[in-house]
């Protein structure tokens, strides 16, 4: 058979779970997984929301996909949603870490650094870091075990690798908030980022590849002055269509970066370089 470049992009056969499925940015990913071929495991919190993509993805791609309700801050639902894959699928290859929470109160989220409540910070340390150490213990085990390597891919921050310009703010909104990027959120992906890289070198013997996808900005509901304002600070000018972060993760999930590990893939727009 002729080697095809193409062909490395495909994942027919495989198995990808995505945490955070049902959500803005893991929707795209997970249709866009099922798009290349793979098994979708979608895993959410919000059981409406998994039902419905689940239902999508069976009618638009392939029958292949299996929505599982959970908490992944949770060891016991954690435990309970990777036996529940594995013993209907056989094996994962591919994990998405990609859940993240900005808590149950967007008022105290959003809140001042001087202000900034220890309960509010545990909050959301658990759901974006706990969840990662939880959902790579337990997939790691498994691709261990079945021993065929693997591909962990964790959603970062471009504010998980440098500081926000907190001038874009003043005046913008989202979802009828005033917002910021709190110290929580960049603390919390500044650990996925370190999290991967000790997992790439810790893995590595076991053919087991662990990269962080670090989009910058996109759109999900923000004003108009935060688009713009946003832009004005990004190279391409304006802030990344959903759509355009899925490509990174398919890249990172297939045999096309076999060869890539520890990496953490900006797409940002070129935020990072100036």
């Amino acid at each position: 058979m002729t080697f095809s470049y193409t062909n490395l992009f495909r994942l027919d056969g495989k198995v990808a779970m995505v945490t955070g499925g049902a959500g803005i940015l893991g929707s795209h990913f997970c249709r866009g997984l099922a798009e290349a071929g793979a098994t979708v495991i979608i895993v959410d919190v919000n059981a409406d929301a998994v039902a419905s993509l689940e239902s999508s993805i069976r009618l638009e791609y392939s029958d292949q996909v299996l929505g599982i309700v959970a908490d992944v801050s949770n060891p016991t639902q954690v435990k309970s949603l990777v036996e529940e894959a594995t013993q209907r699928f056989g094996h994962i290859d591919i994990l998405h870490n990609n859940a993240a929470s900005k808590g149950s109160n967007l008022d105290t989220y959003f809140a001042p650094f001087e202000e900034y409540s220890i309960d509010q910070w545990r909050e959301i340390m658990v759901a974006n870091v706990d969840s990662m150490f939880l959902m790579a213990q337990a997939v790691g085990k498994k691709m261990i075990e079945r021993n065929s390597g693997g591909s962990i891919i964790q959603t970062a921050s471009a504010y998980g690798v440098f500081g926000p310009d907190n001038r874009i703010y003043e005046g913008s909104s989202y979802l009828g908030r005033q917002i910021n990027t709190p110290a929580v959120y960049s603390t919390s992906k500044a650990a996925v980022v370190g999290l991967s890289k000790f997992l790439a070198t810790y893995w590595a013997h076991h053919g087991i590849r662990v990269n962080t996808l670090v989009p910058g900005g996109a759109e999900s509901g923000q004003n108009e002055t935060f688009q713009q304002r946003y832009g004005a600070r990004v190279p391409l000018g304006r802030m990344a269509h959903q759509t355009e972060i899925v490509g990174a993760v398919l890249y990172l999930a297939s045999d096309a970066s076999r060869y890539v590990t520890g990496h953490c893939l900006m797409v940002d727009g070129g935020l990072s370089a100036w």
